[in-house]
C-alpha cells in the first residue's frame, strides 16, 4: 500500500506544531515505514498484539509509539515499557498496573467520553477532576493531555462544540490543580480539520494517509 498521493499537500496544510499520529492498524510494518520520508515518525496502534509485532519489526527505526486504543488491564504490562505515549488512560486500575510495570514515568492522555456515548470508552467529564487528582499520585503516570472521540457523522458546528468541551475541561483541570496539561488528542481522518481549529495538538490519522481506502 502506498502513501496518499496528495499526502505532501495534506501535511503542508497542517500546522507544524500539530503532531500527526499515524494510526497504522490498516497497514503492515513495511508500508508504515514509507511515512518516514514524509516526516511522520509518530506511529499509533490500538491493538496490543498488532502493536507488539510491529514494534519488534521496526525496533531499529526512530519511531515514537503511541497506544490509542482501549488498553485492557490484563495486557497493560505487555506494552507498558514499549510505548512513549498512552492516549487512553481511563481507569485507576490501569494507572496502577502501568505504574507498577514502568521503569520511568509514562506520558498519558486521559480519555474522556465527552459526549457520554455508551459505545465509547473513557471517563465521564464530571469525574475528570477526581480522576486526575488520584492518577497524579502514581509516580510513573505523567498526565500530559486529554483525549476524545467525536460522534460519527457530526456536522461542522457539532464537531466544534464537542471539541470545545474538551478544551474547556482541560482549562478547568489546569485551574483546579495549578498544573499545565499541554496536549489535546482529538480528531481523526474525518474530523481533524475541526479538531485542529478547536485546539488539537495531536491528531490520529489513519485511512487518509494511504491510497486504496474509500475516504
Amino acid at each position: 500500500m502506498e502513501p496518499n498521493k496528495n499526502l505532501k499537500q495534506l501535511l503542508s496544510e497542517i500546522d507544524s506544531k500539530v503532531v500527526v499520529c499515524a494510526a497504522t492498524k490498516y497497514v503492515d510494518g513495511k508500508d508504515s515505514l514509507k511515512l518516514l520520508s514524509y516526516g511522520i515518525n509518530n506511529f499509533a496502534e490500538n491493538r496490543v498484539d498488532a502493536f507488539l509485532k510491529k514494534h519488534e519489526a521496526l525496533k531499529d527505526y526512530d519511531i515514537k509509539w503511541h497506544f490509542i486504543g482501549h488498553l485492557q488491564s490484563n495486557k497493560a504490562k505487555l506494552v507498558a515499557n514499549k510505548i512513549d505515549y498512552l492516549h487512553s488512560l481511563d481507569s485507576l486500575k490501569l494507572a496502577r498496573i502501568i505504574n507498577e510495570n514502568r521503569d520511568t514515568p509514562l506520558d498519558c492522555f486521559v480519555e474522556v467520553s465527552i459526549n457520554g456515548e455508551e459505545s465509547k470508552d473513557g471517563i465521564k467529564p464530571e469525574d475528570a477532576l477526581e480522576f486526575v487528582k488520584e492518577a497524579m499520585k502514581f509516580k510513573n503516570i505523567h498526565i500530559v493531555g486529554l483525549m476524545m472521540m467525536s460522534v460519527k457523522y457530526s456536522d461542522h458546528e457539532s464537531l466544534m462544540s464537542q471539541f470545545t468541551k474538551l478544551v474547556n475541561l482541560k482549562k478547568e483541570i489546569e485551574n483546579e490543580f495549578s498544573i499545565k496539561i499541554p496536549y489535546l488528542s482529538m480528531g481523526m481522518s474525518n474530523d481533524y480539520k475541526e479538531a485542529i481549529e478547536a485546539g488539537a495538538t495531536h491528531v490520529r490519522l489513519g485511512r487518509i494517509l494511504f491510497d486504496g481506502f474509500s475516504l
